[in-house]
Formats: C-alpha cells, sequence, structure tokens
C-alpha cells in the first residue's frame, strides 16, 4: 500500500475526520435542497433588481450564510462575498451588468444537468473578468452540481498542492479547473475511499491543507526513515482528531435526543408521529429513533409538491384519524437553521395540510437571536403570514413530562412556544 493509500484509509476511519464528521453526516444531505433554492431565490433577486448595493441582508448572504455554516469544509465561505468598498470587490453589488452576468451564471448552472454545460458557464463568467469574483463561487455550484464542481478554499488548494506538490493560485477560475482535473484524477486513482460526490476528495484535501494531517512526502520512493518519521506523524494526528470528535458526536446525540422527546410528547398527546427518513433508525434510549412511528408518510404529503424535503423533517405530528399534519418541528442543535426554515416553507405553501399555526423551531436557549435573525431575512418575508414558533430545549426538558401527563392536543405545545 503506498502511502496515500494509507493516509486515506486511515483518513476514511478517523472519527474527527471530516469524512465521518462532514461528509457522512447525515445533516449534510438535508442540506441542498434548501441551498438549491436560495441559489434560485437570489437569481430572482438579481432579475428583480432587489438584490441591493450590499451583502448584508441580502438574499446571496442569506444563502452563503446557509452554506458557511456546515461543517467544516465550508467555514468561511461567506468572506469571499463580502463588499468590501475600499477595493470595490466582489463587483456584483454597484455594476449592474456584472450583477446580472452573475445571476446568469447561477441560473445556466441551475438550469444544466451535464460537464460541458458547467464549464462552459465557469468560462462564460471568467470571460467577465468580474473583479473579486473568483472560485469561490463554486461552493454554490457543489450544491448543484456535487460530481461536478468541487468545493474550494485556501485549506483545499493547499492541501492539493502538499500532495501534489502543484501550487493552485487562489482567485482564478482556470487554476480551480485545472485541481479539479487532478481531484477528479485522484478520486478515480483512488475509488475505494473517493465517492463520485467530489465533497469526499474535496474534504480529504481540506484536512490535509489545514494540518490535520501531516501529507506524506511527495516522493513515494522516500528512505525508509522519511516514511518512518511521517507515519509516526500521522499517528500523533490520528489521536489528536479523535479527541475533536467528541465534541461532534454529543451535538449529535443532543440532537436525538430531542427528536426522541417530541417523538414520545407526540404519541402520548395521541398523535401520530414520523421522524425524518435519514434519522430513523439512529440508536435513542435503548432502542431506534423511529420505534413506533410512521414507516411511510400519508399520500398526500409523499406525492405532493415539495415531498423530498418534506420527509427530511425532524418530526412531524399528524392527526391519527384525518392524517393531516398537526405541528412540524425541526431541531437546530447546530445546524443550518436556514436550512431547516426552508423545509417548513416547503411543507406549508407545497403541500399545505392546515400547518399554518404548527410550524416550530425547537433550538437551545442562546440559539433563540440567531433563529430571530434568520427570520428576520428578506428572503424569509412569508414567514411572517405562517406562525412559525420557537420552542427551546430548556422550555421543552422542564415541561414536556406535564405536558404528557395532563396535555392533550397541540394546545400542549403552543403554550410553551414563542412568536416569532
Amino acid at each position: 500500500m503506498d502511502m496515500l493509500s494509507t493516509l486515506l484509509s486511515r483518513w476514511h476511519d478517523d472519527p474527527g475526520g471530516s469524512y465521518r464528521r462532514w461528509f457522512l453526516w447525515e445533516e449534510r444531505l438535508k442540506n441542498f435542497r434548501g441551498i438549491r433554492k436560495g441559489i434560485a431565490v437570489v437569481v430572482d433577486a438579481i432579475r428583480a433588481d432587489r438584490l441591493g448595493r450590499q451583502y448584508r441582508d441580502s438574499a446571496l448572504e442569506t444563502v452563503v450564510r446557509s452554506v458557511a455554516e456546515q461543517r467544516p469544509v465550508f467555514r468561511g465561505a461567506d468572506h469571499a462575498f463580502l463588499w468590501k468598498p475600499k477595493l470595490r470587490i466582489p463587483d456584483i453589488y454597484e455594476n449592474r451588468a456584472n450583477q446580472l452576468a452573475f445571476a446568469d451564471f447561477l441560473d445556466a448552472c441551475s438550469c444544466c444537468d451535464t460537464e460541458p454545460e458547467v464549464l462552459r458557464a465557469i468560462h462564460q463568467l471568467d470571460a467577465r473578468r468580474i473583479k473579486g469574483l473568483g472560485p469561490a463561487a463554486a461552493n454554490l455550484l457543489y450544491f448543484l452540481h456535487p460530481t461536478i464542481a468541487p468545493p474550494f478554499n485556501t485549506a483545499i488548494a493547499k492541501g492539493y498542492a502538499r500532495l501534489t506538490g502543484v501550487r493552485v493560485p487562489l482567485g482564478r477560475w482556470p487554476a480551480y479547473l485545472a485541481m479539479r482535473r487532478g481531484m477528479l484524477d485522484l478520486t478515480a486513482r483512488y475509488r475505494s475511499w473517493l465517492s463520485n460526490d467530489l465533497g469526499a476528495v474535496a474534504s480529504f484535501l481540506f484536512d490535509v491543507g489545514s494540518d490535520r494531517y501531516p501529507a506524506p512526502p511527495l516522493d513515494d520512493e522516500a528512505g525508509a526513515n522519511a516514511q518512518l518519521v511521517w507515519r509516526q506523524a500521522l499517528e500523533t494526528a490520528l489521536l489528536a482528531s479523535t479527541e475533536a470528535a467528541v465534541a461532534d458526536r454529543d451535538d449529535d446525540l443532543t440532537h436525538t435526543e430531542v427528536q426522541g422527546w417530541l417523538r414520545d410528547l407526540g404519541h402520548a398527546l395521541g398523535f401520530s408521529v414520523w421522524i425524518a427518513s435519514n434519522d430513523q433508525g439512529r440508536p435513542v434510549s435503548g432502542g431506534r429513533l423511529g420505534d413506533g412511528c410512521l414507516t411511510e408518510l400519508p399520500s398526500g404529503l409523499r406525492e405532493g409538491a415539495g415531498a423530498d424535503a418534506i420527509r427530511l423533517i425532524d418530526v412531524l405530528w399528524l392527526d391519527a384519524t384525518t392524517q393531516q399534519v398537526s405541528a412540524a418541528f425541526e431541531v437546530e442543535h447546530t445546524t443550518s437553521i436556514y436550512s431547516g426554515i426552508v423545509r417548513l416553507l416547503d411543507l406549508a405553501l407545497g403541500a399545505g395540510a392546515g400547518t399554518a399555526h404548527g410550524l416550530y423551531l425547537v433550538a437551545p436557549d442562546d440559539r433563540e437571536a440567531d433563529v430571530r435573525t434568520q427570520l428576520a431575512r428578506p428572503a424569509f418575508s412569508q414567514i411572517g403570514e405562517l406562525a412559525v414558533r420557537f420552542i427551546s430545549y430548556g422550555a421543552l426538558a422542564k415541561h414536556r413530562e406535564n405536558m404528557a401527563r395532563f396535555g392533550s392536543g397541540s394546545k400542549a405545545i403552543e403554550a410553551i412556544a414563542k412568536s416569532l
């Protein structure tokens, strides 16, 4: 086994590495639909001349910040889009022609299906030479075409340079495309560990570039002493990485625990309960989160608009007789509040089902301000009509047993929810 195969194998199994912390993170796939919808909102806002002349509070900030919230590969993804007035970059806020070109780029990539079409859109944008608008925009493309456009940031570029010896200039699309070709070659060569989803190879490069793991010597014929030194450094790095995984595991357990509270409370109040399809097998309280819950959504939800998003809502309470949704809950422990809001909107606006008074964001007490900030964004102007409410972990923990014992219907949960 060559040294890079050794590193990939250890990375694959490392609980602290981004493969297990992010690529296999169940919330990752939940975020694709919301970000794609956010990109469509940005295109519409630009074409209607509603984006504004600054990044703050724009539809673009809403969707880019939702990307930046993904753990940990996209941390800092919003930096390239922040308006820097002294440098006049990125030049998509005050230059209307550039703004429209950016919208055309996003729209073309949203509508196309093939690699040549995506690359053509990139080349057309690059030909505009828009100051400050470089391949950081590929972080949006990744959520449109994960098998075509890999994520891009400084750490990924550093990781690529350390493994290949090829330096990737930041801010240049041709350099990004060359690196992309190299990433595809790495994926093909090491297909036992890397997925067609280019988030896998990007997260591997991110870990190397952010100093989580030492890069092996570039020369695979390096002497025995050099190989031994590298392997010892790798073992030390893996030990530290495993310790870093504890916090993420605690976050996942807490998220699942709160879903379990809502599941049990829903049953006690007489509802049928649906657990997000990708969470049903999670262990909780000696069993599985989906135990005793619906195994299939009612046909009206299963076949209606937004069905793919609705089945990923953390917890649904349905009237046991009519199978209408009485309450929907998104648990946002550390995950993107934006994506949870989008899923609730998909349910309320796409499927109807009488949910206007039963949409809840459930989060730690200290995230209430974050929830309010997100709901105040122009991108969620419709939210005021839907009466989305906030439930803190503290209130749920304090009152859930009494609600289960003495409550009936959804009035019990309404009593502890805050209007937003």
